[in-house]
């Protein structure tokens, strides 16, 4: 996924390159398949065993640009895959759940429906990587970038994508629209915010994640909550204020239709919809910009080392605008990968399966009742419903019949000790991990938690009264 492709994402056509091969997520992602497919050799049987399963279904899945035939190998690479496509055992289908990595500031969501990938950026991780002439303006990439992909469409970020994006309109993210000059903020990883509550917590299902974004080379701030559900992504933004003298922007989606693409975009009552692509509701309203516009590039402007051939492709973009100078604006929309219109529509017309519980700059929150799940990220100590912090957290609840199970985090790293009080009566504490201190139940839940200094989840699961 080009969210953990660094400056790579500028290597489209080099000027060294003979074959003339189009290098993209799937190119970096099939030298890695290849790569696999030769340290199997001497792995054990199990292992080996294991390995070509997921080779296989890499294989298989692979409709953009077909493994098997892929002009960037040679000969050895070419006969090895084909000789695992070949050998007995099953393919491993795609692994579907929330993965959460807290260390790089990333996370990734799979469902049958879509898979989705977010970027952010922390004093640990930098906005973007840049150097040696290649990603000069990949400023906003760690902004909150949320890119997805619905079922059986892999090829949005592979079709010259990054020379004709704009990058000031990357999907998902809060930005200020200062012009930036390339190579803003200085070159390999230096660009880090001044920041610490960037993380979340998962059950391997869902997922609540946040980021406090502070915008690059501007005065841009923002509370920005991602909640990962089966088929929908809740989006919320509190506390945005910047001084830069320029409009600020959320953008809610910016889709790569593709070289003359006509698919079909259409606005309904706090709703939008995207033939081929998904849906996206604002179920508080507001006023959805959107634009359609040829976009041409080439990759040599975006890295030194590239072609000059320039191509023109066509984007739909969607955003919000905060306007100039906002102080403590706010944003809510839910994307919906891969739905029909006229799912699209029912959704936004439903009013019982989401709840937004808060937001602002102390907590955001959501509440899908259907799914037995509350979620929030606390930016301080706070309470919304029946959940209490004593500090920066992030808390996942979710309910199966006469159980429950609270997951908590602390994303601000301080690895102090924090207070978590659920107000709902407990008959019984049935698991929690060490790191879980259960100070009372009863009426209440009351939690402790020494979180370390990862960002870890830690569990705790009850029986109801």
């Amino acid at each position: 996924m080009d969210c953990v492709n660094g400056r790579a994402i500028s290597r489209g056509h080099l000027r060294s390159d003979d074959l003339h091969v189009l290098r993209g997520d799937h190119y970096h992602g099939q030298g890695l398949i290849a790569a696999i497919a030769l340290l199997a050799g001497g792995a054990g049987e199990a292992e080996r065993q294991r390995w070509y399963g997921r080779v296989k279904g890499w294989i298989e899945r692979d409709d953009v640009a077909p493994i098997l035939t892929a002009r960037q190998f040679g000969v050895a690479d070419l006969a090895r895959l084909h000789a695992v496509a070949a050998s007995p055992g099953p393919a491993t289908p795609e692994p579907l759940g929330h993965r959460l990595f807290p260390a790089m500031d990333r996370a990734v969501h799979r469902t049958p429906r879509f898979t989705a990938a977010l970027a952010m950026a922390s004093d640990r991780i930098a906005h973007y990587e840049c150097g040696n002439g290649e990603n000069p303006r990949g400023w906003h990439t760690g902004s909150g970038m949320l890119s997805w992909w619905p079922r059986g469409r892999s090829d949005q970020y592979t079709d010259w994508y990054w020379p004709t994006v704009d990058w000031y309109r990357l999907p998902g993210t809060t930005v200020s629209t200062k012009r930036l000059a390339d190579r803003a903020g200085g070159e390999w990883g230096a660009p880090k915010p001044d920041v610490r509550w960037v993380g979340g917590t998962t059950d391997g299902t869902y997922a609540a994640v946040g980021q406090h974004l502070k915008g690059l080379g501007s005065t841009l701030q923002a509370y920005k909550s991602w909640f990962f559900l089966a088929d929908a992504v809740v989006c919320l933004g509190a506390g945005i204020s910047c001084a830069d003298g320029v409009p600020v922007e959320t953008v809610v989606d910016n889709r790569n239709l593709g070289e003359r693409g006509t698919q079909t975009f259409v606005r309904g009552r706090n709703w939008a919809h995207l033939e081929e692509h998904g849906g996206w509701i604002l179920p508080y309203g507001g006023a959805l910009c959107t634009l359609r516009e040829d976009r041409t590039g080439a990759w040599s402007d975006i890295n030194t080392t590239s072609t000059d051939e320039r191509r023109t492709r066509r984007w739909q973009t969607l955003w919000l605008d905060h306007g100039t100078d906002p102080v403590a604006a706010r944003y809510a929309y839910v994307l919906l990968p891969g739905a029909s219109r006229a799912e699209t529509a029912a959704r936004s017309a439903d009013r019982h399966w989401l709840s937004v519980l808060a937001n602002d700059t102390v907590c955001q929150a959501v509440a899908a009742d259907r799914l037995g799940l509350t979620a929030a990220n606390f930016w301080q100590a706070g309470t919304v419903g029946d959940l209490t912090v004593s500090a920066g957290a992030s808390v996942l609840v979710v309910r199966r019949g006469r159980t429950a199970t609270l997951r908590v985090s602390e994303p601000p790293r301080t690895g102090a000790p924090l207070e978590l009080i659920w107000n709902h009566p407990v008959r019984a504490v049935l698991r929690a991990d060490d790191s879980v201190e259960v100070r009372s139940e009863d009426r209440r839940l009351r939690l402790r938690v020494t979180p370390g200094m990862a960002c870890a989840t830690h569990e705790c699961e009850v029986a109801l009264s």
